[in-house]
């Protein structure tokens, strides 16, 4: 006989797992580390070299002790041992440095950088690096706008380093803004650089776009930040820029084809019909670069690029195997580097190629050492995103958008060091280190040691490991 009851048969409601204050803390920090490695140009050009040496260095200690005090777990066999070789080179190169000084400052710089990638990675899992880097990458595309936009209103005219108003005949370089948002000229935002300006609005606009397609909160706003992004990137004007973009489209593309492969070989083709793109369109680029450049207002040489490395390559010449000794950036303060190199009026601080300053810097090993990096990068992460995550027999489990962000910022960084150093020093160093070491210890997005024991502090394994028992 049927009987009512006023007794639920499901189990009673209970509120949904919710973050840790200590977490929310921790990945507040990890976004403040971000915004400093992301914005570190501009940290310098507002307070000066000094004092952002001590904010970089206690960024550092305050990183030490919270890793300290959490513990995460660390699989010691998966740390970038090549990357700690290139570390290790660079801190050795001290020795026959033609500037010692110069060296130190800037190899414990490298190795505060060094540090703090290892930190996010080890202390956040791939969810929260993803977020982390799009909240930062908000504050540096937010910043920039406000700040062009405060010059233009309020100084309406070029304002140097320091906060300190510019004559009006004051070289084009110097300046830390020239004020141009609204007379249609380049615009450099906080790094006072063009080409660094448009290289960050690159990683902005990817990292929103894959939080947008991963479905983050808020999803809408993210086309506004995505269309400031743009319109600060184009701005910017930069030709390594926008090649370094075409090249990162061209990447996305292929990762997108090549994940939709289901026969074991299919990839081949694949891979052999990109690298022809890639190498036609490469050299078309180089052979005819006077009309590609001139198209875009730029001279053949590449702004002078060409000239800055025949006379690094000449000194480099001078020796090839260990190098004049670590220094990145160049410090113009260092009597062999003033007045070196001078454009427009100005000391060139670095080679204009991340290859070439290796080379002058550490030699022959140093750049064997540097390629070995880069290439474990490269191929780690792009395994990482074209294929499917998979750790049993299952192996139709859907693909994770935040797969793509290490690759794609690997692509970004391989063009933008074929013309400028950045890749050497704060995010460009750092995203090396930070995806390198957490794809070596996380491979897959949510599994393993460092995922879970995070994920149990965020409140979320518990959610996640009822969701996993339920499916069938």
């Amino acid at each position: 006989m049927a009987m009512h009851t006023t007794h639920p048969v499901s189990a009673l409601p209970t509120a949904p797992p919710r973050e840790t204050t200590g977490h929310l803390l921790l990945r507040a920090w990890c976004v403040v580390v971000l915004v400093l490695a992301l914005g570190g140009v501009g940290v310098v050009h507002a307070i000066g070299p000094t004092a952002a040496g001590v904010v970089a260095l206690a960024s550092a200690v305050v990183s030490g002790a919270v890793w300290a005090s959490i513990r995460p777990p660390v699989a010691l066999r998966r740390l970038p041992f090549l990357a700690f070789g290139y570390v290790a080179w660079a801190g050795l190169s001290i020795i026959w440095s033609a500037w010692p000084a110069a060296s130190l400052l800037t190899w414990l710089l490298l190795v505060v950088t060094t540090l703090q990638g290892l930190f996010i990675g080890a202390v956040l899992t791939w969810r929260d690096v993803v977020g982390a880097v799009a909240s930062a990458a908000k504050w540096i595309v937010a910043s920039s706008l406000l700040f062009e936009l405060a010059v233009a209103l309020f100084v309406r005219g070029p304002l140097l380093p320091g906060f300190v108003m510019a004559e009006s005949d004051a070289d084009p370089i110097a300046p830390w803004s020239a004020g141009n948002l609204f007379d249609g000229g380049p615009l450099r935002g906080i790094f006072g650089n063009a080409d660094l300006l448009g290289a960050v609005m690159v990683v902005a606009i990817i990292v929103f776009g894959i939080r947008y397609a991963a479905r983050a909160p808020r999803r809408s706003l993210l086309w506004g930040w995505i269309a400031v992004a743009a319109f600060l990137f184009f701005r910017a004007g930069s030709v390594t820029a926008v090649v370094a973009a075409a090249f990162v489209a061209l990447v996305l593309a292929t990762v997108l084809v090549m994940r939709t492969a289901r026969r074991p070989g299919e990839r081949t083709r694949w891979y052999v019909l990109y690298a022809l793109i890639g190498v036609g369109g490469g050299a078309a680029l180089w052979f005819g670069r006077e009309g590609i450049f001139g198209l875009l207002g730029r001279g053949a040489d590449l702004t002078g690029r060409e000239g800055v490395w025949a006379d690094v390559l000449a000194r480099a010449d001078q020796h090839p195997i260990l190098g004049w000794g670590f220094s990145t950036p160049w410090l113009a303060s260092e009597p062999v580097i003033d007045g070196w190199i001078v454009d427009n009026g100005q000391t060139v601080v670095q080679a204009h190629s991340m290859w070439l300053d290796a080379y002058f810097q550490l030699g022959g090993v140093g750049v064997v050492l540097l390629a070995l990096v880069f290439l474990a990068y490269v191929w780690r992460s792009w395994f990482f995103a074209i294929d499917r995550p998979r750790w049993d027999l299952r192996d139709d489990r859907p693909y994770s958008p935040l797969t793509l962000l290490p690759t794609l910022i690997g692509a970004l960084l391989v063009v933008q060091g074929l013309t400028d150093s950045a890749p050497l020093l704060l995010w460009g160093w750092l995203f090396v280190v930070l995806f390198g070491a957490k794809i070596k210890q996380s491979p897959l997005v949510g599994v393993g040691p460092a995922e879970q024991s995070i994920a149990i502090e965020r409140g979320e394994f518990h959610a996640a490991l009822v969701a996993n028992r339920r499916r069938p």
